[in-house]
């Protein structure tokens, strides 16, 4: 095979997307099935369309995406993230673009863990003084 395929590995919550990028026409499966089957808010399909759009590599790649856990938006994060990662390993001068706008950098923020005999994770029971 003489083209070159990249692989990345982006992260959310608790959602993962693995993605291989090869040069096309910028067709995006995901799980195989379409974007627009896959997602039907703007905003997801937004999300993942921004790396490519602030490099101007929209319809350079086909992108097929396998993405697992969490729920539609925690993927779409994670599909950005593995894009932009891919990108910033391809040309190390898309690196600063991308960096510049916080795309590099996973987004670690994760839902707390109840804690036990309360009602959730900083939610208490009512205090009663008497």
């Amino acid at each position: 095979m003489g083209t070159e395929v990249m692989h990345a590995v982006g992260k959310r919550k608790t959602a993962i997307a693995r993605i291989w990028m090869r040069p096309g026409t910028g067709k995006i499966t995901i799980n195989k099935r379409t974007m627009d089957e896959y997602y039907i808010r703007a905003t997801s399909k937004m999300m993942i369309m921004q790396p490519l759009e602030l490099t101007k590599t929209v319809s350079d790649f086909d992108i097929k995406v396998n993405v697992c856990g969490g729920g539609l938006s925690g993927q779409a994060g994670a599909i950005r993230h593995a894009i932009s990662r891919a990108l910033s390993s391809k040309d190390p001068d898309l690196r600063k673009i991308l960096k510049s706008h916080g795309l590099i950098s996973r987004d670690t923020r994760k839902k707390e863990r109840k804690l036990y005999g309360q009602p959730g994770a900083r939610k208490r029971f009512q205090f009663s003084k008497r």
